[in-house]
């Protein structure tokens, strides 16, 4: 028996008897309504147009629509053939029920199907399909249903072999994860049955067409001016730098306005699993990993790649993330002359930070006894930015924190910057302020041999 039938049960009983009447309005709250979904009464005449532009449509046109004029006339010769076969098939149609049809078959063909126009949608920052009749999107930091729907489980599966396949990768019951990117470098994970219950589930992180720069993260309150000028400050003197955060708290974000710091005469090399970082500098090296083959062989990993890109004369490593053994790599790589590196790494503090990065380092399989890896961790990283997404969804930077050494077997830090939380206005909208603590960091030093000058104002002095 489902819940909501036991509760009626319950409610009737307590109604029944003495005094059981107010308890039974409590005890049954009406279900959350559902978002109903009209079918598509144009699926059987939409499989039909598929099978004759199959046909018709030389499969030649369809590469290279990367280029914008390609594109369009790619575009307009598709929908002059729609409206053929729409003539012949359907000619009963209204203009409106015709332009959608042949919208629908142009994002089929051209596009992610159903969920192109959320692609395409600049207010959307994530799309989550959840099977082929649940989509939801992330707007403003918020989940929201849509009316989205495929076909069937099928429908889904092609959508995702259609993003996977141009980057070599592969999905299917012997290998139903994988980690991949669209052409706008816009972050995709899949995971298909039998691992998923709901169906083949799609989830896609997307990224602004153009690059978010500090001036448009003091825009939406992320960071002030003046932690914006101090982090510049940190990347030119080559300072080293972890940004941590939780899932969604804008750490790959922050990291590409970290990195568009970086001077434009240096040699970048960044190294992720899926490619998601947008350099602006000219003399950048992208690597990414590579999975295992079908025989199980042949995988790169991040590990692999610090390694390499060691003997790639690097001024600057950037790694996109560290999750395990390659944080070792990481660290050494930081300790032996390749300073100002950057990377980002899962955590709810910057303390919780460094007890990640022991852990990671004891995945690399060396049996190193505990100090010796928290002397590595505090003389190779210099400063720790934790970010945050707030519970009206806002992302900001919630602590800067220096890793100032070792006393005894601790590792010490000290905060520069913290955010404080001051209440919520009548919008729902988190309310606070950024203030310094007061302390200036022990770098100051190499602040003023690089011919950085930072006022004392900046730090909360006078």
């Amino acid at each position: 028996m489902s819940l909501l039938r036991r509760l009626e049960k319950k409610h009737k009983q307590e109604a029944s008897s003495p005094g059981g009447q107010s308890q039974a309005k409590l005890a049954v709250s009406s279900p959350r309504p559902k978002l109903v979904r009209k079918a598509d009464p144009f699926v059987k005449l939409k499989s039909k147009i598929h099978e004759e532009l199959v046909g018709a449509v030389d499969p030649a046109l369809l590469t290279g629509t990367d280029d914008g004029a390609k594109k369009q006339e790619l575009e307009r010769k598709l929908a002059e053939l729609v409206e053929g076969i729409i003539e012949e098939e359907a000619p009963h149609l209204s203009g409106a029920e015709r332009q959608r049809i042949t919208g629908d078959i142009i994002d089929e063909v051209m596009g992610f199907g159903p969920i192109t126009p959320l692609l395409n949608d600049p207010t959307i920052s994530e799309v989550m399909v959840n099977g082929p009749k649940q989509v939801y999107v992330e707007r403003e930091g918020r989940l929201e249903i849509t009316d989205v729907a495929f076909r069937d489980d099928d429908h889904v599966m092609h959508i995702v072999e259609k993003i996977v396949a141009p980057l070599g990768r592969r999905i299917d019951e012997s290998m139903p994860m994988v980690d991949a990117r669209l052409p706008d470098g816009s972050r995709v994970n899949a995971i298909i049955p039998p691992l998923s219950l709901n169906g083949p589930v799609l989830t896609i992180r997307k990224f602004a067409a153009d690059p978010f720069t500090a001036e448009d993260l003091i825009e939406f309150g992320t960071l002030t001016p003046e932690i914006a000028e101090f982090l510049e400050a940190c990347v030119r003197v080559r300072l080293n730098i972890v940004v941590s955060g939780g899932t969604g708290s804008g750490k790959t974000t922050l990291l590409n306005v970290l990195s568009s710091f970086i001077p434009q005469d240096e040699r970048i090399v960044t190294i992720e699993d899926a490619a998601e970082l947008q350099l602006q500098q000219d003399h950048v090296v992208s690597l990414e990993s590579r999975p295992p083959n079908i025989e199980g062989k042949g995988a790169i990993t991040i590990r692999d790649l610090v390694r390499n890109a060691l003997r790639m004369r690097p001024d600057r490593i950037v790694v996109g993330e560290v999750r395990g053994g390659e944080a070792l790599d990481m660290l050494q790589a930081m300790n032996t002359g390749h300073d100002g590196s950057l990377t980002t790494g899962h955590a709810n503090t910057p303390r919780d930070m460094l007890s990640r990065l022991e852990t990671m380092v004891l995945m690399a399989g060396m049996e190193l006894p505990v100090r010796a890896i928290r002397e590595q961790i505090a003389s190779a990283i210099d400063l720790i930015v934790q970010t945050s997404r707030l519970r009206d969804g806002s992302r900001k930077i919630v602590q800067i924190t220096e890793v100032q050494g070792m006393e005894g077997d601790v590792i010490t830090l000290q905060d520069i910057f913290t955010f404080e939380q001051q209440g919520v206005n009548e919008n729902g909208k988190i309310q606070g302020r950024f203030y310094p603590t007061g302390i200036r960091p022990k770098f100051m030093e190499r602040f003023e041999a690089a011919g950085i000058w930072l006022s004392p104002e900046l730090f909360g002095g006078f």
